[in-house]
């Protein structure tokens, strides 16, 4: 613990912040203010008053984003945004209250026990966001789908080929029912999937202008060497992690996207489990769905090779060898007997070391 640092704990709501604040002395005070930059800033004035030496400051991420950071620091104070995954609790404590949360985050910032979050720049937020936009409109999308086809299936339409490729879409077009009921049903379940396609098609020309912008050009090309990874998906995993110079060595990127197997070892007994699932749910989606790419023969295909074009001999070397090591272990995994969705899993999480030999290894170099 430094000496002489205040150590102050807030948990943030939309319309409160309860705060806690511990002195180097031993003092302690608590009270809630409004969540307003008035009222922050009269929080800030007084703290600076009456705790002359460094001023520390932490609350838990959510949905206020890192607003409240980012005022406190333009302000001299260090604030942290703390994983609440992280955060240690007792077991047997069943009351939850504002204040005593913001109590607990100030004694564990004292005692050094809480994990920080890497808070992005207001750009890489903003990039961010619009790669989440279009998850949320993929997602729509999909649900529109099986609306519309579940909907038809109940009235024993059928297509029997390959759904939602033109030919299925002129199809829809043509496509009269007996009752005007049903006209009414069908008419407004294909206006809604119109309206999630043109969600997805904006939101696509978006990150497609984006990736051709730095600090994005140059990692979301680099990545698009590998099998199964294009503009989307990069710019998804360039802007969900943002900084691969943070992760030290490709297992702590590993533990960050929880595609680490769990574990319970007691008494000499070691069980292991399901991956952890932790940190961020964005990029591990996208990692697993690159990963089934990799069940393939690795052959480098016309678009592969187009989207390598320009691109540095190292790069390259280290997307073929990870095509033909993921692909000969999916290969050899599924043959003696793995499940398929568990053997994809490996693959992405293995997966992720090449992508952190690719970019981490070079920023650290570039820096």
């Amino acid at each position: 613990m430094e000496e002489g640092t205040a150590y102050v704990g807030m948990d943030v709501h939309k319309r409160t912040i309860a705060v806690t604040v511990r002195f180097p002395g031993g003092g302690r005070d608590e009270r809630t203010i409004p969540h307003e930059t008035r009222a922050v800033n009269r929080l800030v004035r007084k703290l600076k008053r009456e705790a002359p030496g460094a001023i520390l400051c932490a609350y838990e991420a959510g949905p206020c984003g890192y607003g409240l950071q980012r005022d406190l620091q333009e302000q001299g104070l260090e604030c942290q945004v703390i994983a609440p995954s992280r955060i240690p609790r007792k077991p047997g404590d069943r009351t939850k209250t504002d204040r005593r949360d913001a109590r607990m985050l100030a004694e564990l910032l004292e005692g050094g026990l809480l994990t920080e979050v890497h808070p992005p720049n207001p750009e890489d937020e903003a990039v961010r966001d619009l790669c989440r936009a279009r998850e949320a409109a993929k997602e729509d999308q999909v649900r529109a789908r099986h609306r519309l086809s579940k909907f038809l299936f109940r009235r024993e339409l059928r297509w029997g080929r390959k759904n939602w490729t033109l030919a299925h879409q002129q199809w829809l077009r043509g496509l009269r029912l007996e009752h005007a009921a049903d006209q009414a049903v069908f008419d407004a379940y294909c206006i809604a999937l119109d309206q999630a396609t043109e969600r997805v098609r904006m939101v696509d020309l978006g990150l497609k202008d984006w990736a051709l912008i730095e600090p994005y050009a140059t990692p979301v090309s680099w990545l698009r060497c590998f099998h199964g990874i294009d503009t989307v998906s990069a710019m998804t995993l360039v802007t969900e992690l943002h900084d691969f110079r943070r992760f030290r060595r490709p297992r702590e990127l590993m533990s960050y996207l929880g595609l680490i197997p769990s574990e319970h070892s007691s008494g000499g007994r070691t069980q292991r489990g399901g991956i952890t699932k932790t940190g961020n749910g964005h990029a591990r989606r996208i990692l697993i769905e690159c990963a089934w790419h990799y069940r393939h023969q690795p052959r480098v295909s016309r678009a592969l090779r187009e989207r390598r074009e320009g691109q540095p001999a190292r790069v390259i070397a280290i997307a073929d060898k990870a095509h033909r090591r993921l692909s000969g272990r999916y290969r050899r995994m599924t043959a003696r007997g793995k499940e398929h969705n568990k053997v994809v899993v490996a693959i992405a999480r293995e997966l992720v070391g090449f992508l952190w030999a690719t970019l981490a290894v070079e920023e650290r170099t570039a820096a």
